[in-house]
């Protein structure tokens, strides 16, 4: 057998069975996003978010998700966290602020972002998690299961951690617009077709109560919509009179047929750009 055959067994065989992944510097960052084949925790120089002063609306989501944080960030017991709801109100917005509002009295706590499609391997980054000193919140934005999706098996490794137990030192916060992670339609169909209704969708339906927290988020109302851009413009030094930001915010919502925190923030940043101040 030839010298570029073996190498080429070699290689494959590296692939089939990769090196342990190096342990991450994370002093080198406050937050990481998993990336698998090959697996590594690549460190993010500038989280993409807002002040936590800034999101109006959610008063009760962010107490409750900031006193959790806290006491996770402290070594004490601490629920994972699913945040569902309305579209743009805030909720990924919210995950960040937390952790931004408290990463410079608790450097210990980083935050590690996985995509939905990357679940199969999150086994794989726990356990370059566990053990380590810092803490971490993991967080999974929009996440959701549709047919004959099995992503979500992969999850119960960190809701429930299988023989090994979750890692102490690490929590998870996810996004959803669904309740219940699936769609209704999918619930209602495999009730209606199952020999076993009840037990058909139990295990999918489950998985969010595995939650300690739900946190709800709602359409905004016109007043609240208001108020966002007012502090948004306070925030940045936008000068606006109020009637002139009445006017113009409440066209640009109906152009858009909707009213959120996202909405909000995209007719800021249009107003911000007219007026020649700089956001970033």
């Amino acid at each position: 057998m030839s010298k570029k055959t073996l190498r080429r067994i070699a290689d494959a065989l590296e692939r089939m069975n990769p090196a342990p992944a190096p342990t991450p510097d994370f002093a080198s960052a406050t937050a990481f996003v998993w990336h698998p084949d090959p697996d590594r925790l690549a460190p993010v120089v500038a989280v993409n978010g807002v002040s936590i002063d800034l999101l109006v609306g959610v008063d009760r989501a962010r107490d409750t998700l900031l006193a959790n944080s806290v006491q996770f960030a402290k070594g004490l017991p601490a629920n994972n966290a699913l945040l569902w709801g309305a579209r743009g109100m805030g909720k990924s917005s919210l995950v960040k602020a937390v952790h931004g509002a408290l990463v410079t009295d608790h450097p210990q706590l980083k935050i590690v972002e996985v995509q939905r499609e990357d679940l199969p391997s999150i086994g794989r980054c726990l356990n370059l998690l566990r053990g380590a000193e810092e803490r971490f919140i993991l967080f999974c934005d929009d996440l959701s299961f549709g047919h004959d999706d099995a992503h979500y098996k992969s999850l119960k490794a960190v809701l429930d951690g299988g023989i090994e137990g979750r890692p102490d030192n690490v929590v998870l916060y996810a996004t959803s617009n669904r309740r219940h992670l699936m769609p209704r339609d999918m619930i209602e169909n495999e009730r209606s077709t199952a020999i076993s209704p009840s037990e058909a969708v139990e295990e999918k339906v489950s998985l969010s109560d595995r939650f300690g927290l739900w946190l709800g988020f709602h359409p905004c109302d016109q007043d609240e919509y208001l108020t966002m851009i007012r502090g948004y413009c306070d925030a940045y030094g936008v000068a606006i009179s109020d009637q002139d930001l009445r006017a113009e915010a409440i066209e640009w919502q109906a152009t858009r047929g909707s009213r959120s925190g996202r909405v909000a923030w995209q007719f800021f940043t249009d107003l911000a750009g007219r007026r020649g101040v700089s956001v970033s």
